[in-house]
């Protein structure tokens, strides 16, 4: 039996209509399955259809009886793998807060020129920073914050699509 826990990224495509993120919350509560990283938004308000994007862990076979079950769900259009899938694309968005003054605010700002996050908010003893990136470089980011004044994140969560022509 395998036991090597994977990550994967699965895109859901979904009426857009009341109870249905309940139903797919439902279904990973009601089986002991994580939630990583959850995002939701219309993506074709004409046919009322949205794109739940999760980020999940588990064995192989937790991860095909997650999208079996995912395919089984009655508003459930489609569902697919990313990560099985090949190239893709996945990105978040964080707000990071760090207050400091002297030293730690000239480090603080210095390593967010490196990361290309972008202040939008300052006083004179803290900043809010925005960044977009990989989950990776957003942890990576956060990391180094901690150590100059870390005081709050606000992230998004993933939001995730195929590379080339192919669609939803």
């Amino acid at each position: 039996m395998e036991t090597t826990i994977e990550k994967h990224t699965i895109s859901v495509l979904v009426d857009n209509e009341p109870g249905v993120l309940a139903r797919v919350i439902g279904l990973f509560s009601g089986r002991g399955y994580n939630i990583e990283s959850l995002t939701v938004a219309e993506v074709d308000a004409e046919q009322k259809v949205s794109r739940i994007t999760i980020v999940t862990s588990g064995t192989r076979m937790i991860i095909e009886q997650i999208k079996n079950q995912l395919d089984r769900l009655v508003p459930v259009h489609r569902v697919r793998d990313l990560t099985d899938e090949g190239p893709h694309i996945e990105r978040e968005l964080a707000l990071i807060k760090v207050a400091g003054t002297g030293d730690r605010r000239i480090e603080s700002l210095r390593i967010a020129d490196i990361f290309k996050a972008r202040v939008v908010d300052a006083t004179l003893s803290s900043f809010v920073f925005e960044m977009t990136g990989s989950a990776a470089e957003l942890d990576d980011f956060i990391g180094l914050m901690r150590q100059l004044g870390l005081v709050d994140v606000s992230r998004t969560g993933v939001a995730a699509i195929s590379k080339g022509a192919a669609s939803l």
